[in-house]
């Protein structure tokens, strides 16, 4: 199987940014797990279903089609056959509700299956909140990412958007479904303080220390 990189870490903790430059370092696919549940979320939001509601989740998962193109290195959000834009995964509605569509476990479970498949792509890099410990348990290279709740508030003003941190937090920790927890064998990154390219170093150099060639 060929190698994957696994990161995780909370919401706004950089994983993101970190693990798209860490892909282009190391010749990787980048798989933004994270926009996977948000498109999820998207769609669930369009149809004018309840987030608080599993049930009409569960019951609208089938006539969800969802595909993972690649393109510059990286997979991309193509749902219902409509490619998402930046605007539409990360608006407000959807950073309210994504934590609660992504605890319903049928959502999981059809994500987790998807994400496996990626695999067909060659060597992933691939960021989320269960990859290390529930997608690709197995996999040797294991990072998480994580900053002070203060300093990924300030990024997610930054970045213009509103989101309860404290209340996706308790959320993704908490749910029954593969919850938010730091994987076995992971090396933790403390992203508070350095800048991005410091980070990206300290990865790079966690990775060659866990035996990554």
């Amino acid at each position: 199987m060929p190698p994957v990189i696994t990161i995780d870490g909370p919401a706004a903790s950089g994983k993101s940014s970190i693990a798209r430059r860490v892909a282009r370092r190391l010749g990787c696919t980048f798989v933004g797990t994270g926009n996977m549940y948000r498109a999820f979320t998207w769609a669930v939001l369009n149809r004018g279903i309840d987030p608080n509601d599993p049930a009409a989740i569960v019951a609208a998962l089938p006539s969800i089609t969802f595909e993972c193109p690649v393109s510059d290195g990286e997979t991309h959000v193509r749902l219902d056959g409509h490619d998402l834009t930046p605007d539409e995964l990360n608006s407000d509605a959807v950073n309210a509700a994504v934590s609660l569509v992504a605890r319903v476990p049928e959502v999981r479970a059809r994500l987790v299956a998807d994400q496996r498949s990626l695999i067909s792509l060659g060597p992933l890099v691939m960021e989320g909140r269960d990859i290390g410990s529930v997608v690709f348990p197995d996999s040797p290279f294991k990072i998480y990412i994580d900053a002070s709740e203060e300093v990924r508030a300030a990024r997610r003003r930054a970045q213009g958007q509103a989101d309860n941190l404290a209340e996706r937090d308790r959320i993704d920790k908490q749910r029954k479904s593969s919850p938010l927890v730091i994987p076995e064998g992971a090396t933790i990154i403390d992203n508070s303080a350095v800048t991005l390219e410091e980070a990206v170093e300290q990865v790079i150099a966690a990775l060659r220390a866990q035996g990554l060639p």
